[in-house]
């Protein structure tokens, strides 16, 4: 429940943003539709992940499956965890001088990834349990250890390449 309840937060500060026009103004106004479509995508993945989040601590759901709620289970724990382990490797960069700037490094980033991290081990004591009492293998950790940098490239390379093509992120 409490993972379901990190996702449903973090798509409320994702729908806050958008009902704000956060993006509208300051240095990145010109990236501000652009962000608006990568915003809602990611919206809807978080509220995915709280209705996976629920699936996993319900009785045995006959849809879907248990190796698809497994698969997912252990995708949503690969991929925030990939992601804290590169948001550490870029603040890690950042703090030494060999990229980026250490000062951007404040509270709030601290917090996010902070966040994140607790949102891998909410989903990896998911996955273990629900791989448990499901009895999956280790093909269902396997397809969703696949998946994490898929759904992680597709996110962070794939779609902001996609949106200067459609004219939504300026090309620099």
């Amino acid at each position: 429940m409490l993972m379901a309840l990190w996702c449903v937060g973090f798509a409320a500060v994702s729908v806050w943003i958008e009902a704000t026009d956060h993006f509208a103004d300051g240095e990145y106004a010109d990236y501000a539709s652009g962000f608006s479509v990568a915003n809602w995508l990611v919206t809807v993945i978080k509220v995915g992940g709280s209705v996976l989040a629920l699936l996993a601590v319900a009785r045995r759901p006959r849809f879907p499956g248990p190796g698809v709620v497994g698969t997912l289970l252990w995708a949503a724990f690969a991929t925030t965890g990939i992601y804290v382990l590169g948001s550490l490797v870029q603040a890690v960069l950042m703090l030494t001088g060999q990229a980026g700037d250490a000062d951007r490094i404040d509270g709030a980033a601290v917090a996010y990834v902070a966040l994140f991290a607790l949102a891998a081990v909410g989903f990896g004591v998911l996955a273990v349990s629900y791989a448990r009492r499901a009895g999956l293998g280790n093909k269902e950790l396997a397809l969703g250890a696949i998946g994490a940098p898929i759904l992680l490239g597709g996110l962070l390379v794939a779609l902001p390449a996609l949106l200067v093509a459609l004219g939504l992120f300026p090309a620099s």
